[in-house]
């Protein structure tokens, strides 16, 4: 199965066209030594107990059929928006950058579409748990940017972070779970104190936020050889590994790079330590396929970056392929309800995997 005929074979340009993008937008502002911007003598968070955040209670337990399945015009064998993300800036920089205004404008818009946000690692798994009629959506930040979390002295997430504007759109939307994907690299969130960090991690994680691997200092993967790579994803691992974080599945190539042996970027070895992703993600060009389809690449997981429709992104960002899928709802996921299920419309049961056939559903 495939996204959009006449678009696939073009991802690859894309990609490399959004990766410039990103090596830009990563020199405007001052790095450090690592690649991560740093946040010098920050305060702990306090130890006394945050205000209650907003919480999503699970789908109602669902048993599909069907009658059930045609009823909410479930397809899942549809396409799934994973959403890029990088810095979040009152005053953009660059132009993948976003502000928090925009950010929340287009959660808001996501959530009266009923779309629900997944992880990066539960869309690979296939563990979509989402009410029936929804559809999901992966949200992922790159860089472990200052701006994606931090934590204020009333140990809530700061004002105009990412996570303090997912809760903000949760709590104003029942149904929106409050979920994204933080890959990071060194100094995650621009901490460079160890307990900062381990806490940062932990509070995410803690809350159900995916945090994993984007290499240690952020190099082009296609430039280095097999050992630097496998340095570069190691040195990271074990500095997750460090503050607590479980094991990455799921891998975002930086500026959507890809290693001249592709293989390197999902497995290898350096130092006496291994690494596994169960899947890798790209830097774009259009939504992913389902992960229940045949065609289904989890070491080639496309991303869409947040964006408008003008230059480049005139068919190629956010705006342009939430627009789409509205358009086109046919085509795009939508669950039954039932995680134990998958239901499709008849028509599309040649696309899925056979392994799935004792769960199928189709109408």
């Amino acid at each position: 199965m495939r996204s959009t005929p006449g678009l696939t074979h073009v991802i690859g340009i894309v990609n490399i066209g959004v990766m410039i993008v990103a090596v830009v937008a990563l020199l405007v502002l001052p790095l450090g030594h690592d690649g991560a911007n740093v946040e010098h003598a920050a305060k702990p968070a306090p130890k006394t107990a945050p205000p209650a955040l907003p919480e999503v209670p699970a789908p109602p337990p669902v048993t599909a059929t069907a009658e059930s399945a045609r009823n909410v015009g479930a397809n899942e064998a549809g396409m799934v928006p994973v959403l890029m993300y990088h810095r979040i800036m009152k005053k953009r920089l660059a132009s993948i950058d976003r502000t928090p205004s925009q950010l929340r404008g287009e959660l808001e818009k996501l959530a009266k579409d009923g779309y629900v946000p997944i992880t990066a690692a539960e869309f690979v798994a296939g563990a979509i748990d989402i009410p029936a009629g929804a559809h999901p959506v992966v949200l992922t930040f790159d860089d472990g940017h200052p701006s994606h979390f931090a934590l204020g002295t009333d140990g809530m997430p700061k004002k105009d972070t990412v996570v303090q504007i997912i809760y903000d759109v949760a709590s104003r939307h029942p149904g929106f779970r409050p979920v994204a994907t933080f890959w990071i690299n060194a100094n995650p969130f621009g901490l460079r104190d160890t307990a900062r960090q381990a806490a940062a991690v932990g509070w995410l994680v803690e809350h159900g936020f995916e945090v994993a691997n984007h290499t240690f200092g952020h190099p082009d993967l296609y430039r280095l050889t097999k050992k630097k790579i496998a340095e570069s994803i190691v040195r990271q691992q074990r500095l997750l590994e460090r503050l607590g974080a479980p094991r990455s599945a799921t891998f975002a190539l930086p500026y959507g790079s890809r290693p001249k042996k592709r293989s390197n970027a999902r497995d290898g070895k350096w130092d006496g330590t291994s690494y596994h992703f169960d899947a890798v993600f790209l830097a774009g060009a259009e939504p992913a396929i389902s992960p229940y389809a045949k065609d289904f690449d989890r070491y080639n997981v496309p991303r869409i970056q947040s964006n408008g429709k003008k230059g480049e992104c005139r068919k190629w960002c956010s705006q342009y392929w939430l627009e789409w899928l509205r358009k086109h709802p046919d085509r795009r996921y939508t669950s039954d309800g039932d995680p134990s299920h998958v239901s499709i419309p008849s028509r599309f049961r040649g696309k899925i995997l056979a392994k799935l056939d004792g769960v199928l559903i189709t109408y």
